[in-house]
């Protein structure tokens, strides 16, 4: 049953007589649309959800034999020895994740493969079984206490799924055994627990085995924060099912205050790559009852709105169930080599912590240990230079709103007061230059009301309309251009009831001039943009790169000579076979110069003929001047790809893209044919690319003299890494 609340009249002059809800609230089948949307309105997080949210930014440990063996999922059959980890440096891992501004810690205690990363007293598949301190080392009791060393709290992913409990003859997951009532935990001679509580419940083999590690995780390292529970399954067996009633009643008494993932608490976002949702509602459906569900399934799509309300059958349930955004700081989930690995940006990091952590949700970002149990430096500076971005823009002091005029109640630094949201105004005592407008809900007390805003600024005398956005909720980052103003003022544009904000604040992000990348459009004409660098792992093609670049200028020349003047980039412009050179400034700071020769004009090629292609990465792919598409290939080392140009043309050489998302058909070695009817083919040059697999960049091969040509062939007769299939991106010709 929904726990109720009335509110307290002392917490704001704006107050409305609705009932407020706690967690979860049943619609039932007399409700009207006008019902349904009141009681939205009026669904406020638990405690422990609230938790969650005030921690914003989390880390990702995984760690395990799959740190050794490079691979991302085990098998169960690994050897515990495979684990051949000398040292350990956790008050290294959490001094990062502090100076990054991180609050929490989730470290992979056991993932799929089974193994333990902790002194279990009920398998041997784990950390007490290799050389690490003799057997004696425990990486959970080493990460607890340097987490509470730096302030930072402890979660655990205990997965669900268990290869070795599978795979191994003697294995507990789906042998069949029948429910009996079991005590929990099951005592072992010479190991006792302190803590004296027991539980009876009835449950088979592998479900005991389950609840004696729980109860051992949350016993016996300290506060747990939260309990991470992974919904992929690698493999099945014998029909084994879990019961959820049982480990969360086991994880309810034990540790109280932990937010359960992937459960009733906290919610997946949908994806593993940093995609947030443009409105992120925390008020969810559910056909039952969370409080009683044994069986969650994953949320995908538009969740919170009007429409999905509506389009529910009656009766359901209203369930406030935060989102955490997850995903990992490099390309997988755990550490394989520094060399070909893909790291995330710092603006790509510092941009899904703006989307997350502003827009409703949390950030779990993954920084996955290496083999010599540290942080890959690469990382850490990624988290070094978010935190100090996090800092520099929001960090205290940084409120440029002190001292202003308006609402005290969102002026207070207070969350349990409010004013109402539709018209207020802020005026500053100077003129202040801003980018950034945090806008906060009181959803601890009244709930998720706003679904759409925007934001004014005074500019010269006048109103001007800065920012928009959908739902606010626990925390909305609105970010725009810079301007400069002495006042603003928040309109609603659409609310569930009466709109309240508990505070406004505003900053300014100190932008950094990009590096840049060229898009030529098959009519030849060129775009200049900041380097789109989301990873080539779970891409979602979502470059945010204008909100953390405001204000930077682009200058370019096509002129070849080194004392060329660059001019401003306003817009495309036309070039073909020619030279470019361009650069970002932001003030006085200049970015990367970005210098290469751009080829032909696409816009009349056509794929003539190929030798085989892969469903859904065709060859025409290779000419579409879109570098996140390829062609891929069929198995074979010699493959190749015909183009018709449209007409003859001179060609100098040519450029070729891999994609990198596809490292295993890099074409390494290759020739380069020219023809005048389509059907005769000449041998122009052979050619060959090193390091492919370690620079999966755009590589250029010029002829040793210019060719006449209206088609072109382009065959390979070697694959980078000993690759059995060719790809491609992209075939440019100058």
């Amino acid at each position: 049953m929904p726990v109720l609340l009335a509110l307290a009249a002392a917490c704001s002059p704006s107050r409305n007589d609705a009932t407020t809800y706690v967690g979860t609230v049943r619609v039932d089948p007399s409700d009207t649309e006008e019902a349904i949307i009141e009681k939205a309105a009026n669904l406020v997080p638990t405690p422990r959800q609230l938790d969650a949210l005030e921690n914003g930014f989390i880390a990702f440990l995984h760690f395990g034999p799959n740190t050794f063996t490079q691979r991302e999922w085990g098998t169960g059959f690994e050897d515990p020895a495979v684990f051949d980890l000398k040292e350990l440096h956790t008050d290294e891992w959490c001094r990062a994740m502090k100076d990054a501004g991180m609050k929490m810690a989730i470290l992979t205690v056991k993932h799929h493969d089974g193994f333990c990363l902790w002194q279990t007293r009920y398998t041997t598949q784990g950390i007490m079984s290799t050389g690490y301190k003799d057997g004696k080392g425990d990486i959970l009791r080493e990460l607890a206490e340097s987490c509470r060393k730096y302030g930072l709290k402890l979660g655990i992913y205990l997965s669900p799924a268990d290869l070795y409990q599978i795979e191994s003859p003697d294995g507990l997951y789906g042998n069949l055994s029948p429910k009996t009532m079991r005590t929990i935990p099951r005592e072992v001679e010479g190991r006792p627990f302190e803590n004296k509580t027991t539980f009876r419940f009835e449950v088979d083999d592998y479900n005991e085995y389950f609840l004696n590690q729980l109860f051992e995780l949350l016993t016996e390292y300290g506060p747990i924060s939260e309990v991470w529970f992974d919904g992929a399954h690698p493999k099945r067996k014998g029909g084994q099912t879990y019961n959820y009633t049982a480990w969360r009643e086991l994880i309810r008494t034990l540790a109280p205050d932990a937010n359960i993932f992937g459960r009733e608490d906290i919610r997946w976002c949908g994806n593993e790559g940093g995609s947030t949702r443009d409105a992120e509602f925390n008020v969810v459906t559910f056909a039952e009852d969370p409080a009683v569900m044994t069986e969650f399934y994953d949320m995908y799509g538009d969740l919170g709105t009007r429409e999905v309300y509506f389009g529910n059958e009656k009766p359901f349930y209203l369930h406030y169930e935060p989102a955490e955004t997850n995903t990992s700081i490099r390309a997988g989930w755990f550490f394989s080599d520094d060399e070909r690995q893909e790291v995330r940006s710092a603006d790509d990091v510092f941009d899904i912590y703006e989307r997350s952590v502003g827009g409703n949700s949390i950030f779990l970002l993954n920084i996955p240990p290496t083999r010599e149990g540290r942080f890959s430096e690469r990382d850490a500076a990624v988290l070094r230079e978010v935190g100090g971005r996090i800092r520099e823009t929001y960090g205290e002091g940084r409120d440029l709103l002190a001292g202003a005029r308006g609402p005290k109640k969102v002026l207070d630094g207070r969350q349990d007061t409010w004013a109402e949201a539709d018209g207020l105004v802020i005026r500053l005592r100077k003129p202040v230059n801003i980018n950034r407008l945090v806008l906060r809900e009181p959803v601890a007390k009244v709930g998720e009301r706003i679904e759409s805003f925007a934001i004014d600024a005074n500019v010269g005398g006048e109103w001007t309309e800065v920012a928009s956005g959908t739902n606010v909720g626990f925390r909305r980052i609105a970010r725009f251009a810079d301007v400069t103003t002495d006042a603003l003022r928040i309109r609603i544009t659409s609310s569930r009831a009466k709109p309240l904000l508990s505070s406004v604040e505003a900053y300014h992000y100190r932008s950094r001039p990009p590096a840049l990348e060229a898009i030529q459009h098959p009519d030849g004409t060129v775009t200049l943009q900041p380097v789109f660098r989301a990873m080539h792992w779970w891409s979602f093609r979502r470059n945010d790169a204008s909100a953390l670049n405001s204000g930077c200028e682009i200058l370019y020349t096509t002129d070849p000579s080194e004392d060329a003047v660059m001019q401003p980039y306003t817009g495309p412009f036309h070039l073909e076979n020619g030279d470019l050179r361009a650069v970002a400034i932001v003030g006085d700071e200049k970015g990367p110069e970005l210098s290469m020769h751009l080829g032909w004009a696409k816009k009349d090629w056509k794929v003539l003929a190929f030798s085989s292609e892969y469903p859904g990465q065709g060859a025409a792919n290779a000419i579409d001047g879109k570098a996140y598409t390829s062609w891929q290939s069929g198995d074979g080392t010699r493959q190749w790809i015909s183009i018709d140009l449209g007409k003859t043309l001179e060609i100098s050489g040519f450029a070729y893209t891999p994609h990198a998302m596809t490292k295993e058909s890099m074409i390494e070695k290759g020739v380069f044919r020219v023809s005048a009817d389509g059907r005769n083919w000449k041998d122009c040059e052979t050619f060959e690319f090193g390091n492919l697999l370690n620079d999966p960049t755009r590589r250029t091969h010029r002829f040793r003299a210019p060719v006449s040509a209206r088609y072109v062939q382009l065959a390979s007769t070697a694959i980078a890494g000993g690759g059995n299939a060719a790809g491609m991106a992209e075939l440019d010709l100058f």
